[in-house]
């Protein structure tokens, strides 16, 4: 009984979020205390940017700003991790189902 007030159905969509980033963070971490590399904050941002994504509408400028800033730094961060760290960079790409660019200046 006490288990269905964390039923995902009896959730709001920030504590939806907040669940989803917790899981990304614990899958892409690299060690126990990892909550801040590359991969990571890609993870998240990736998981943030789709969450928006599906709530946004169409005059709503000022999210959309706060959208695009979220997509320039992921693709700051992933051709940081491609140029440091190959094999990061292919995980996170195939976990997260992200393109990979090769038109990006090192």
């Amino acid at each position: 009984m006490y288990m269905q007030y964390f039923h995902p159905d009896n959730m709001s969509s920030a504590e939806k979020l907040k669940v989803e980033l917790k899981k990304v963070r614990d899958e892409f971490k690299m060690s126990e205390s990892d909550c801040g590399s590359a991969r990571v904050q890609v993870a998240q941002l990736t998981t943030k940017i789709k969450h928006l994504n599906s709530a946004l509408h169409k005059k709503d400028k000022h999210s959309r700003k706060g959208l695009q800033a979220m997509v320039q730094r992921r693709k700051k961060l992933l051709k940081y991790l491609r140029r440091t760290d190959w094999d990061s960079y292919c995980l996170v790409l195939s976990k997260l189902g992200l393109r990979d660019n090769p038109n990006y200046k090192n």
